[in-house]
């Protein structure tokens, strides 16, 4: 019997794995596809993804195959410039494409030896006081402490679980895709200025080898989004909107994506749970939809391992849809909010112009990046100091880095003091003793998904805190 079944091996089921594997849990990824896709529908990382990369060792191999950029415009198009002083180690926001990302995420699972069946389409299951047992299309049974559906937006596990879907269906559809064109840059680079003065949803970016992506509104809402579009509509749609099909033409793969936003009003049901676009679905303007899976995977692993161990204090698992459910709101808010700015309707076209005055000011432009980048977030942990529930990032140490010390996705006392004692929780929570000319605080209490789980210099107070995040001490 495996401890957690995760269904689907994209971004989130993958990190999932990894993460859980951090903890020797034993882990299988079911993923209907025989083969790996070839789109990338999304584009990039996000600080804060980049961040968790680097607590986890990875970003080396992250960054020779991708590109830093520090622009603006991450915010439906809004905004000129990249604010300075971001709360952050890494300001930049990384362009690598979806494909590279599942490969290095899958290299990293297998390697930590997490078992990928491919081809495995789960049909039903069922769950009981110990555990969950599901069913493939081929009539294989499969039993596990817990599963986790990471099986997209149309999630099979969603739905087996009976968990409701609400929010609302799309009004509008674009067109994605990865071609050639027949046009030169200039003239190419022309027709998207002229375009994108009224329509946000065109434009053509270059891939390499000659390969573009093309983005441009659809002709309508279709009843199956599963059914790529023709090229020929990509040709008609590009005439509608510039006159011209840009000569496309050796199309890679070709796919449509809606504005529905909908959110799952449960992220777990008993010992089954829900993470990424099966929680949660949402335009992909801001690039957030890769993101927001990939950090959903390492609030719950770590929770979920501690469950795994036995080790986990009351609430601990549940706090991952208390943490996670908010974040995904306020994500669906702001593609809402980017979506509609991103229209040729005169009344968004008028708040438009309006708001991209207000960027102009660096604290709106701050704020706006600090949302799309999910730095800004803080988890509610109650009333304490500001660096309590948020993310701390990757400081400078007297002998290192902070993130170097966080590979073995453990909790982590930093201790500026050399006075307090992890004493009972050495199994869990790492104990360095070490200053920061970044950190003007005794000492705090990092858990291992980053986020900041105490401060202070009382060994009393520390003892209060650290039960609450990881279980009874072990004499």
């Amino acid at each position: 019997m495996f401890d957690v079944i995760i269904t689907g091996g994209g971004p989130t089921g993958l990190m999932l794995a990894a993460e859980l594997r951090l903890h020797d849990v034993r882990v299988v990824v079911l993923e209907k596809e025989a083969e790996p896709t070839e789109q990338s529908r999304a584009q990039g990382l996000h600080v804060r993804s980049i961040e968790l990369m680097d607590q986890r060792g990875l970003l080396e191999k992250f960054l020779p195959l991708g590109k830093q950029f520090t622009v603006g415009g991450f915010f439906a198009g809004l905004g000129a410039s990249w604010p300075e002083d971001l709360d952050t180690a890494h300001s930049y926001v990384l362009g690598i494409p979806q494909e590279i990302t599942e490969r290095l995420l899958t290299e990293r699972a297998v390697e930590s030896g997490v078992e990928i069946r491919r081809g495995c389409q789960v049909v039903a299951l069922s769950q009981d006081e110990d555990g969950v047992e599901v069913e493939l299309a081929d009539g294989t049974r499969l039993r596990s402490r817990y599963l986790v559906g990471c099986d997209g937006g149309r999630s099979t596990v969603r739905k087996l679980l009976g968990v409701d879907f609400p929010g609302e269906p799309a009004r509008v559809e674009t067109l994605l895709g990865a071609m050639e064109l027949g046009v030169s840059q200039e003239t190419l680079m022309e027709v998207v200025a002229e375009v994108r003065k009224t329509q946000q949803r065109f434009g053509a970016m270059p891939m390499g080898d000659g390969v573009y992506r093309v983005i441009v509104p659809a002709d309508g809402v279709s009843e199956d989004r599963t059914t790529p579009p023709t090229l020929e509509e990509f040709k008609q749609q590009l005439r509608a909107f510039a006159g011209t099909d840009l000569g496309v033409h050796s199309p890679r793969w070709l796919s449509r994506f809606g504005d529905a936003t909908r959110q799952a009003e449960r992220y777990r049901v008993g010992r089954a749970l829900l993470a990424g676009d099966a929680a949660h679905i949402h335009p992909p303007t801001g690039g957030q939809g890769l993101n927001l899976g990939i950090q959903d995977a390492v609030n719950l692993g770590w929770k979920l391992a501690a469950a795994v161990r036995g080790w986990a204090p009351e609430g601990l698992l549940d706090s991952y849809h208390a943490e996670r459910h908010p974040v995904a709101a306020d994500v669906l808010d702001n593609t809402r909010a980017q979506i509609h700015l991103m229209s040729d309707d005169p009344g968004a076209l008028a708040v438009r112009r309006l708001l991209a005055e207000l960027t102009g000011f660096d604290n709106v432009n701050r704020r706006l990046i600090e949302k799309i980048t999910a730095i800004g977030i803080r988890y509610d942990f109650g009333d304490g100091h500001e660096l309590l529930g948020r993310r701390l990032r990757d400081v400078e140490l007297k002998r290192g880095r902070l993130y170097g010390l966080m590979h073995g996705g453990r909790g982590l006392l930093l201790d500026q003091t050399g006075g307090l004692s992890v004493a009972g929780w050495a199994d869990r929570v790492d104990h360095v003793v070490d200053t920061s000319e970044e950190l003007d605080v005794p000492a705090v209490l990092v858990r291992p998904d980053g986020h900041v789980a105490w401060v202070g210099e009382d060994q009393r107070e520390l003892e209060g805190a650290l039960p609450k995040w990881f279980g009874a001490a072990v004499n």
